[in-house]
């Protein structure tokens, strides 16, 4: 089949969220149209190693990863605009020593990344630099969305409803722990969630009710980020989701579901171990559609569009709320740039049906879309200035001095 799209899925990379990235790009792996794609796996491990080959396809190749028993191809992408290229390293001739080769090249990449060094614009900077198509939001999105910070500040800039929080620093808490706490209940009552700036999938989520478990959640949050938020918390909020899939001016909303959560936190054991090992955020525990009544679920799908056109989002996204049981009021958590199972359970059961394969097909699309769009744009033109400065070297001109 010479005409398959050579449809990469770059997952894993070094990242608290790792194992769940795993877990996501298998499915999606799965359930791309062979027809359509020539699906290349692109593992990067905890050490930051790319990897491609046949094993990667199994779990069983993650448990005690080992490249060389495995089989597996280590590559390096070639930065070089256009290439698109997955270079490899082969032994030639006795005492020829390495030469490079093309591994495989790339038409379009899903990138399937939780968390830093994947999620967080870091990946997408380096496709971009690459010039390959990809399926997800840019490198400004995917870094507000993954810093919870900057992103609440973005959100209420924007006007959106969100909880009131703090800010601490690392050095801010180890300078005077005391201290610390005071700021942080001189701004916000008791109960208060303390969440690691930059880590998804609750990792390192928190609740506090008082100053000692208070110092404790920092302690917590500060062993995985240099930055925290300290957000107020809400007794026992109805969560909702809701999924957004497009590009530019094409945007829709998915049905939105209520995870079912068993305790006051929703945390990263619920949603991914406390069920199925393989379908990650699908097999989740969730009503669909959630029971909110019309009114609430239009407001829910029409703020998920808002926030993904304020991040200029592209591909699947999934922004999560809370509504408050007591006065009815609806806030944002966070947006998931790159959701676990790409949301995948959601679109299904949308009005449209979208069916998890024709998801794929969507990303795929609207990746190549926006490269399209990309293109247009001018990124060069002619200048006389080395010319002159050139010119200007030649007649003996002296530069100044800074």
């Amino acid at each position: 089949m010479p005409d398959r799209l050579q449809l990469g899925i770059l997952f894993g990379s070094r990242s608290c969220e790792h194992e769940v990235s795993i877990i996501s790009a298998l499915q999606l792996a799965c359930m791309a149209d062979p027809f359509r794609y020539e699906v290349i796996p692109v593992y990067i491990s905890k050490r930051g190693e790319w990897f491609i080959g046949g094993a990667l396809w199994k779990l069983e190749t993650y448990l005690d990863f080992d490249p060389r028993a495995s089989g597996l191809t280590r590559v390096f992408p070639d930065l070089t605009s256009g290439s698109r290229a997955l270079m490899a390293f082969e032994r030639g001739r006795l005492f020829a020593g390495e030469k490079r080769c093309v591994a495989a090249r790339l038409d379009c990449v899903i990138p399937v990344m939780h968390g830093l060094n994947g999620e967080d614009g870091t990946l997408q900077g380096l496709l971009e630099m690459m010039d390959v198509p990809y399926a997800s939001t840019g490198v400004a999105g995917s870094a507000v969305g993954m810093d919870k910070i900057m992103m609440k500040r973005l959100f209420a800039g924007c006007g959106f409803p969100v909880l009131p929080d703090t800010s601490l620093s690392r050095s801010e808490f180890e300078k005077d722990a005391e201290a610390a706490c005071d700021k942080v209940e001189a701004s916000l009552p008791y109960p208060v969630f303390v969440k690691p700036a930059n880590l998804g999938s609750s990792i390192g989520v928190s609740r506090a009710d008082d100053r000692r478990q208070l110092a404790d959640a920092l302690r917590l949050a500060f062993s995985l980020d240099r930055r925290c938020l300290v957000e107020k918390g809400l007794d026992d909020p109805l969560e909702v989701n809701c999924s957004v899939l497009g590009f530019d001016d094409a945007v829709e909303t998915s049905v939105v579901e209520q995870p079912v959560r068993k305790g006051q936190l929703l945390d990263f054991k619920t949603k991914y171990l406390a069920s199925s090992r393989e379908n990650g955020m699908a097999s989740l525990t969730r009503i669909i559609p959630a029971p909110i009544g019309e009114k609430m679920t239009e407001k829910v799908r029409t703020l998920s569009a808002d926030i993904f056109r304020a991040l200029d989002c592209k591909g699947v996204v999934r922004v999560d709320f809370m509504i408050s049981r007591e006065t009815g009021d609806l806030y944002i958590t966070e947006i998931n740039t790159i959701p676990g199972s790409m949301a995948f359970y959601l679109w299904e059961k949308t009005g449209s049906g979208l069916r998890y394969r024709h998801l794929v097909d969507r990303l795929v699309r609207d990746a190549l879309k926006a490269k399209e769009q990309k293109d247009k744009n001018i990124t060069s033109f002619h200048s006389d200035i080395i010319s002159s400065a050139i010119a200007n070297l030649g007649s003996g001109a002296k530069g100044s001095k800074g």
